[in-house]
């Protein structure tokens, strides 16, 4: 896994401190949920996907290097992964995701892995 991962890229338009909950995010196949929360921790930033009516009742993590582009003007956040590889990803534990290395290892291993687009 590679730290980048776990941070925005430089191109993604991400302006430090802005609030991004309530923004849809959009996979490259079509729209997965809201964020519901999220992270501007240095190596440890991500996203929180309320997915609702997609995978009903589930959240996701999306880790920040998985982000492409943040749309302020449209409150829009498009991450380069389908939503199958989304729905694939390990499970989120709300438990677990807030310092648990081996967990964000193996979140960062998925995204940073053969998966990435």
């Amino acid at each position: 896994m590679t730290d980048n991962v776990w941070g925005y890229r430089e191109t993604s338009g991400r302006l430090a401190g802005a609030d991004l909950t309530g923004y849809k995010v959009e996979a490259t196949d079509g729209s997965i949920g809201k964020v519901d929360k999220h992270s501007d921790e240095v190596g440890s930033a991500y996203l929180v996907v309320d997915t609702g009516p997609w995978i009903f009742g589930k959240e996701v993590l999306l880790p920040a290097g998985t982000v492409s582009r943040i749309d302020a003007e449209d409150r829009k956040i498009y991450v380069d992964r389908t939503k199958e590889q989304i729905k694939d990803a390990p499970e989120f534990d709300k438990e677990k995701h807030l310092g648990n290395a081996d967990y964000h290892r193996q979140v960062g291993g998925y995204y940073d892995g053969p998966h990435r687009v």
